[in-house]
């Protein structure tokens, strides 16, 4: 169980157990103090703390306890020879009652939340699907961690596509954080997934996303917006080719352990961003059998430490030695997660690919 399960069982725990335990503090002080001290109403907050957790037969039944108590307490003490204790008893059940309410209402909620949850992960599902463990000669592996709390996807995108001769990738970024960017991120990946079976090169792949980019950032009218983006076709007999549209460049690591950023030769703007006749020069990097690429999204390598340094993310390749993909790659995420020591303040992806 890890920490953030264990607290909240425990957390779940304390709140069924309070109820009993604030009643029975009450009884013992009431006792002890007697009479005059007035602690008697203090015994609705039993079935107040019930309606915090529980449901609403349970804090019906705390009720009843708590009433019995006040009513033993209240005989106890003489107090119904005046107001007093009727008082209290009054104060037991409208208390008991505004706790059922709030009870019934709160599971409404929840019942209302974990429908709208469950719609939210189908489409976080179709949006970010998971990519094949073996596609051609290729095997891969992805993380993802979304800088919103409680969601699965956000700014970042990725895909794996096996076509005739090879595997065509993409990895990317979504300027701004949110539903929009989720938006943006739809619309990359739909083009790209249209156009990775259709097109005969790289480039063209990246003209065809480029032009649905344009176009939703025309209809949003938002002239600012815009989506690195790394496109990668992968073949047996050429190698890797990319076509880098602003992106962090893939880390090479080759079979003899030997690492280096597969950079650009001239640096290309972002998608969105680029004018009429303007597109990437598309350039090659040899991957053979043992070697890695990994390609991953800013959240990664900006992800800071306690000391405000950054993920060195080329001196931890030695974590992606595992002999599955999928291991090594969330032993990494593990390490960025360690470096930042908690919950990381941006979208990272990452996107391992292996040549049998």
């Amino acid at each position: 169980m890890d920490p953030d399960q264990s607290l909240s069982a425990t957390a779940g725990t304390t709140l069924r157990v309070l109820p009993f335990g604030v009643m029975g503090v009450v009884a013992v002080a009431d006792v002890t103090a007697g009479p005059g001290v007035g602690l008697l109403p203090l015994v609705s907050l039993g079935p107040a703390f019930a309606g915090l957790a529980g449901g609403w037969r349970r804090t019906a039944a705390v009720g009843v306890l708590a009433l019995g108590l006040c009513l033993g307490l209240g005989l106890y003490d003489g107090l119904f020879d005046s107001r007093r204790g009727y008082t209290a008893m009054a104060a037991v059940v409208g208390v008991t009652v505004a706790g059922v309410a709030a009870a019934v209402m709160r599971r409404r909620r929840e019942d209302e939340l974990a429908s709208v949850r469950s719609i939210a992960e189908v489409a976080q599902r179709v949006l970010l699907r998971p990519v094949p463990r073996l596609a051609g000669h290729v095997r891969a592996a992805v993380s993802y961690t979304s800088a919103v709390a409680e969601a699965r996807i956000g700014g970042d995108l990725y895909e794996v596509v096996q076509v005739a001769g090879g595997v065509r990738v993409i990895i990317g970024d979504v300027q701004g954080k949110g539903l929009e960017a989720v938006e943006t991120a739809a619309t990359v990946l739909g083009a790209f997934r249209e156009a990775a079976y259709n097109e005969p090169d790289l480039s063209a792949v990246g003209d065809r996303v480029e032009c649905a980019v344009r176009r939703a950032v025309d209809m949003e009218g938002d002239g600012e917006k815009f989506v690195t983006a790394l496109l990668a076709e992968i073949t047996e007999d050429r190698g890797t080719v990319f076509v880098n549209y602003g992106h962090t460049p893939a880390l090479v690591v080759r079979r003899d352990r030997e690492t280096f950023f597969a950079h650009p030769p001239e640096h290309a703007l972002p998608l969105g961003l680029t004018g009429d006749g303007e597109r990437p020069t598309p350039y090659q990097v040899d991957f053979g059998p043992g070697d890695q690429l990994l390609l991953y999204t800013d959240g990664v390598t900006e992800a800071r430490g306690p000391s405000g340094s950054f993920y060195p993310l080329r001196e931890r390749t030695a974590l992606l030695a595992d002999r599955d993909p999928q291991e090594a790659l969330d032993a990494l995420r593990a390490d960025v997660v360690s470096h930042a020591g908690g919950p990381l303040h941006d979208d990272a992806a990452m996107l391992l690919l292996r040549c049998r």
